[in-house]
């Protein structure tokens, strides 16, 4: 038992770890200061998505952070899935670690981003309906609210809720692991947009694309 078991364990630390320093990479940073655009966590609210990278003025820099933070959640879960076809939860395990690896990268400090590039990323690579959708819920409210962080918000807490339907044509609901990895990722969602909520009761959160000093 004992011969099956330390195998096992090593192949989650493997993949966990490898999954969180993929997500750590803080490709806001790299990128804006790269091109010369100073450091992204001297402006606005000091985040290093894209979203505030967009405050920089340079739409192409912000473009590239979104890209690349999406695409290493969604590397990390499909290179283990590639790896380990058959046992799914091994590949959220390691889109979840690149997750909170972009949260709390070692390499800032444990000072990361608010993951939402990063979630859809990760949701379109784990089950491409839920990722559709849950990008629908956002787009909507960005657009019509031009809030960018209540869009973050409402595409979050409608993940895991659209995660159970049953819509055989898009294939849902989905797998067990997909269900629990877009309900954790969405919890931490929440949590890391703390600071927005409150301005967002407030009437102080500034809007999609405002620059703020």
């Amino acid at each position: 038992m004992q011969d099956l078991v330390a195998p096992a364990l090593l192949t989650l630390a493997l993949v966990a770890t490898g999954g969180y320093l993929l997500g750590s990479i803080p490709f806001g940073v790299v990128i804006t200061r790269a091109a010369g655009a100073g450091d992204v966590r001297t402006i606005g609210s000091g985040n290093i998505g894209a979203t505030n990278v967009l405050r920089t003025g340079r739409k192409d820099l912000a473009l590239a952070t979104l890209l690349l933070d999406a695409g290493k959640g969604a590397a990390a879960y499909l290179i283990v899935q590639a790896l380990f076809p058959g046992v799914p939860s091994l590949a959220a395990i390691a889109g979840g670690a690149a997750f909170i690896g972009h949260l709390f990268p070692v390499w800032l400090g444990f000072k990361g981003g608010k993951g939402v590039a990063t979630f859809f990323g990760l949701l379109l690579a784990a089950w491409w309906p839920l990722g559709l959708m849950a990008g629908a819920c956002w787009l909507i409210v960005a657009f019509t609210l031009r809030y960018s962080s209540l869009a973050a918000l409402v595409a979050a807490a409608m993940a895991p809720i659209l995660a159970m339907l049953t819509v055989p044509a898009l294939h849902l609901p989905a797998p067990t692991p997909i269900l629990l990895l877009s309900a954790g990722t969405a919890a931490l969602i929440w949590i890391r947009h703390h600071q927005n909520i409150a301005r967002l009761l407030k009437g102080t959160e500034p809007r999609l694309g405002a620059k703020k000093t």
